[in-house]
């Protein structure tokens, strides 16, 4: 500004000595003042000129460079540029920011929508567009309430408490594998709302499971126990013979066989779940473990049958599997186990345990028994699920077994498969690793 002054003074001085000295035979006073209004004139001309230039320059809002001089108008289109420099750059980091923020919403597990005061979408990310059948591009400014028609959803809008959520289905959920959502409303700023949803399909699937998994447990233990009081009521209360008074003992004793082995099943699941992984360096000979098999699997034909069973076992190639000795045979017994509850007393089980070509190790139950139905294979590895309720509980079956199968084969690597056909029988196979197997030449050599 004082830069702006001299100058202006100076042009005014130099116009006054000019018109001075022009009109010195003449009236010098009035030609001095008319060359300094006459340089005046152009001063301010030429400095409105640079104004007008600045003006339109911040009308047309262009980055591009204005050459305005130095002086006053420079200065403040230099600190102007600067300003909007420095503002640009705020925006442009803002920007990055929201850019960021929105990239870590699109990248959540849980489905977010933004609403504004009217309870219109004004943004939502990839899963919320899942979990409620939305297009993010269509349904942006939409009532969410038009949108998503559960009533459950309707009535916790209408209510306005937020402060619990509400489960729904998801929009493409089916009957046969419905999906659960979770849905959360949170209130921010002034009337905004933000919308969580999360997939809880899973957690109630585990819920349900434990339900039932309680629900069986209870029932399965409540029968026998049920059995054994009345014996002991009917004992205490009549007068019994001796041969009555063994029958009904042989009756107890057989019903708390029944819990014991239940209870046994159980530990050995919760164990399994609970224990570290069985060790790969630690061989169990496969000859002892499949004799022990053979044994306890006569024994149990014996109990059933009062004969014992037509089972054929063979060992081809294979000397022995790394792992755990007693969840080896858990695993195995449990399959042959099966066989011989099921499978009646004049048809055939074979046992094998063979080396496949590329060095894994088959270990395979097949009878010629009744077979299962294919729609039951799926669910036979889930814990107290079975194909015959009745028939399982008269031949003393817990429905762990094949749960405690696929637990061990799981823990040591390998693989359960299952094959039935009904009327001509079954086939189990636990495939394991190469790398857990070794054949009766590294055994022996």
């Amino acid at each position: 500004m004082f830069w702006r002054l001299i100058t202006f003074f100076t042009g005014q001085s130099l116009g006054a000595s000019l018109g001075w000295w022009l009109t010195l035979e003449g009236d010098a006073l009035a030609g001095a003042v008319l060359g300094a209004l006459l340089v005046g004139y152009v001063w301010l001309f030429l400095d409105m000129t640079r104004g007008v230039r600045m003006l339109r320059w911040l009308r047309s809002g262009t980055e591009r460079e204005v050459a305005l001089g130095s002086g006053l108008w420079g200065e403040a289109s230099d600190r102007i540029r600067r300003l909007v420099r420095a503002r640009d750059k705020l925006v442009h980091q803002s920007e990055g920011r929201l850019h960021d923020f929105l990239a870590a919403l699109q990248a959540s597990p849980n489905g977010v929508v933004l609403l504004n005061q009217q309870s219109q979408i004004e943004w939502l990310n990839h899963t919320a567009c899942v979990h409620f059948g939305l297009d993010p591009q269509r349904d942006l400014m939409q009532h969410l309430s038009n949108l998503v028609r559960d009533p459950a959803f309707a009535a916790y809008l209408a209510a306005k408490d937020f402060r619990d959520e509400v489960t729904i289905p998801a929009r493409h959920s089916a009957s046969a594998q419905p999906l659960k959502l979770s849905v959360h409303l949170h209130p921010y700023g002034e009337g905004r709302s933000l919308l969580l949803s999360r997939d809880i399909t899973a957690l109630e699937q585990a819920n349900a499971m434990r339900r039932d998994f309680v629900a069986n447990v209870s029932h399965e233990i409540r029968t026998p126990l049920t059995v054994l009081a009345g014996f002991v009521e009917t004992m205490q209360t009549l007068n019994l013979t001796e041969e009555e008074h063994q029958r009904y003992l042989d009756l107890m004793a057989q019903q708390a066989q029944r819990m014991q082995t239940l209870v046994s099943d159980l530990l050995t699941l919760s164990r399994l779940e609970g224990s570290p992984p069985p060790p790969a360096n630690e061989w169990i000979d496969v000859g002892p473990l499949l004799a022990q098999c053979e044994q306890d699997g006569q024994a149990l034909a014996r109990v059933l049958w009062n004969s014992e069973h037509n089972l054929h076992f063979e060992i081809a190639g294979v000397g022995a599997i790394a792992g755990s000795a007693s969840e080896l045979y858990s695993a195995l017994f449990n399959l042959v186990s099966n066989a011989v509850r099921y499978t009646p007393i004049q048809q055939r089980i074979d046992v094998i345990v063979r080396l496949l070509p590329n060095g894994a190790a088959e270990f395979v139950v097949s009878d010629s028994g009744s077979g299962i139905a294919p729609e039951h294979l799926p669910r036979l590895t889930e814990r107290f699920y079975r194909v015959d309720r009745s028939r399982s509980r008269e031949t003393g079956g817990t429905g762990l077994g094949l749960a405690i199968v696929k637990h061990v084969a799981q823990r040591h690597g390998a693989e359960l498969a299952i094959e039935s056909i009904p009327g001509k029988g079954s086939t189990f196979r636990v495939v394991f690793p190469a790398t857990r197997v070794q054949t009766n030449h590294l055994l022996h050599g």
